[in-house]
Parts: C-alpha cells; sequence; structure tokens
C-alpha cells in the first residue's frame, strides 16, 4: 500500500510550501508527479518552478510540453503517471487516481479553502477505510511541518 501524507497549508501558500518538498524529493533520488486541479493552476505552478529562486531553478516540465516521460517532475492535471513517478503530489483540488502505483501521494491542501479542506477531509476517510498508512501534517506559525496524526 502507498504511504499516504496530508499536508494542510496554514501559514504559506502552495507556490511557497511546494518546491522545498520537490527539491527534497529529487535530492532522495525519486521520480515526481504533481497534478493540479486545472490547467491555470498547472501552468502558474510551472512558471513558478522556473523562477522561485534567483540561483537555480527545479527541473520539471508539462504533460503538455515534448518528452513528460523524461521530466523529474512532471505537472499535469490528469490521472496519468507519464514519467513513472513513484511519488504523487495532489493540489488544488486534483482528484486522486489509483495508488497502488506509487511509493508516497502526497494531498498537500489550503487550510483557507472550505473547499479543499472538505474534500481532504473526503479523501482521509476514504483511503484510511482502505487500509492506507495515512499522516496528517500541518504548519506551525513559522511554516515548519508538524505532524499531527
Amino acid at each position: 500500500m502507498s504511504e499516504v501524507l496530508f499536508y494542510h497549508l496554514t501559514e504559506s501558500k502552495l507556490e511557497d510550501a511546494l518546491p522545498p518538498l520537490l527539491d527534497k524529493s529529487l535530492e532522495r533520488g525519486w521520480r515526481v508527479v504533481v497534478q493540479a486541479g486545472d490547467e491555470a493552476r498547472r501552468d502558474a505552478l510551472d512558471t513558478h518552478l522556473w523562477t522561485f529562486r534567483e540561483d537555480s531553478f527545479l527541473p520539471h516540465g508539462t504533460d503538455e510540453q515534448a518528452f513528460p516521460a523524461e521530466q523529474p517532475v512532471l505537472l499535469t492535471t490528469t490521472p496519468d503517471n507519464a514519467n513513472a513517478a513513484t511519488v504523487r503530489f495532489l493540489v488544488a483540488g486534483a482528484q486522486p487516481p489509483p495508488l497502488d502505483a506509487y511509493d508516497r501521494v502526497i494531498f498537500m491542501f489550503d487550510g483557507y479553502d472550505q473547499a479543499e479542506v472538505e474534500a481532504a477531509r473526503g479523501h482521509w476517510k476514504r483511503l484510511k477505510g482502505e487500509g492506507h498508512q495515512l499522516t496528517y501534517w500541518q504548519q506551525n506559525n513559522d511554516g515548519r511541518w508538524v505532524k499531527k496524526a
């Protein structure tokens, strides 16, 4: 079964919290797919990942560009796994595909968006019932992740 993590954003925006997690994933040698809820959000993340740091960029591409299978981080809006990722991030209301192809699945949701909070609760309840190993992380006042459950 996949390890499933829920990351509750309360102190920062997705654009601030996601890049360091993607960096850590790449440092560990993981291939990653990031599924956004819509194309506008995917494209905004694509632009942001090229410019979020002045001294470097995070290697990635979208499923709309050439050679998606070669991307270490692939941004998508579909349930496909075109880059054979073992880690999947679900952001901005993305609906999860079957999780069995992944070692780790991370739901990131905005604590100030009631629809995202309710969706995360629904996913938690369903996945717990299916027997997945779940952990819940919330940001503290400093923006650090604290395991809550």
